[in-house]
């Protein structure tokens, strides 16, 4: 700032306020322990660059002034060699690479999209909400209006459950819904983040330039950007060495989040996969909506049978392969 600057030069002195040299800067007096170290860095500069160690307290002084690391980069790089060091481990340091990372996320990088979402209808009977409810797993349900882009609030699964077994209860969820947080998918996750933990809401709702719903973000999917993915017991463990299992009638079992890529190779195929990255991606757009167990899509010479899929995603596919014509 310039003021900050200026008053650094005698008043008779015109220095340019951009300028960091200090030289005519010489009836200012300085701090002892700095002329100690000035003097005794001048005497023996030399010998003490070559088998010191470490950089002395002048040294440090000066990089932090000089605005030392100058980038994220350079201090994600910092940090790299500080773990390589020993000093921190590596699941620290991956942490620590996460937490930076989330500055430069947005919303719309971890949402989940508006076809996968769970949701649920307004106007349901209180004990068939409970059975999808308790089919899906999930703690929070964004329930709609008319349609899907009309939000009306946030069901949690516990006031659903009081609901249900209270005596005198409510005859719809309308007087069990929370608001819905509206944010647009161009936030800031280390922002979204600030905002749950003040607000103490779980989940917000994803809203496009348009104003239609286009997914929701929980907090647990921003914290996972930190310290990796976290499962519950409602999450499949995932063994990448079985994403495609042949069955022993010479068909097979694949697991949704298996790369388009290997399963091009497996099959021989040429599935795209420049808008999706995961066969399961593929099929739910190809359907056009989250698919349910036991829909059936025929792509090219491959017949595709969802067996498992939960409120969220696509989980695993019957895969038949038919002889090319």
């Amino acid at each position: 700032m310039p003021s900050q600057k200026t008053d650094i030069y005698p008043t008779s002195c015109h220095k340019p306020q951009d300028s960091l040299d200090f030289t005519p800067v010489t009836s200012h007096k300085t701090p002892h322990p700095m002329s100690e170290d000035d003097s005794r860095q001048s005497a023996d500069s030399d010998e003490k660059s070559a088998d010191k160690p470490h950089r002395s307290w002048l040294d440090r002084i000066s990089a932090a002034l000089s605005g030392e690391p100058s980038s994220r980069e350079d201090l994600i790089e910092l940090l790299r060699d500080v773990q390589a060091d020993g000093v921190i481990g590596p699941d620290t340091l991956r942490m620590i690479e996460g937490a930076i990372g989330i500055a430069e996320m947005t919303v719309g990088d971890v949402m989940v999209a508006r076809a996968q979402m769970v949701v649920l209808p307004a106007d349901g009977k209180l004990l068939d909400l409970m059975k999808q409810v308790v089919e899906s797993g999930h703690s929070r349900f964004p329930v709609h209006g008319e349609d899907k882009d009309e939000i009306l609030g946030i069901l949690l699964a516990k006031d659903l459950l009081r609901g249900v077994v209270a005596d005198n209860g409510p005859a719809s969820i309308h007087a069990l819904l929370r608001p819905a947080v509206l944010i647009p998918e161009s936030k800031n996750l280390n922002v979204l983040l600030r905002e749950f933990r003040l607000s103490r809401n779980h989940m917000a709702i994803v809203i496009d330039e348009y104003g239609g719903v286009a997914g929701l973000v929980t907090i647990e999917d921003v914290l996972e950007q930190i310290v990796g993915d976290i499962d519950d017991e409602h999450d499949d463990a995932n063994d990448e060495s079985k994403l495609i299992a042949v069955q022993a009638d010479g068909q097979f079992v694949v697991d949704a989040l298996t790369p388009i890529e290997d399963f091009n190779e497996r099959f021989s195929a040429d599935f795209p996969d420049d808008e999706y990255d995961t066969i399961g991606g593929l099929i739910t757009a190809a359907i056009g909506h989250l698919p349910e167990a036991g829909e059936e899509l025929t792509l090219n010479r491959f017949v595709f049978r969802v067996t498992s899929a939960d409120a969220r995603r696509l989980l695993a596919l019957h895969v038949s392969v038919h002889a090319e014509e």
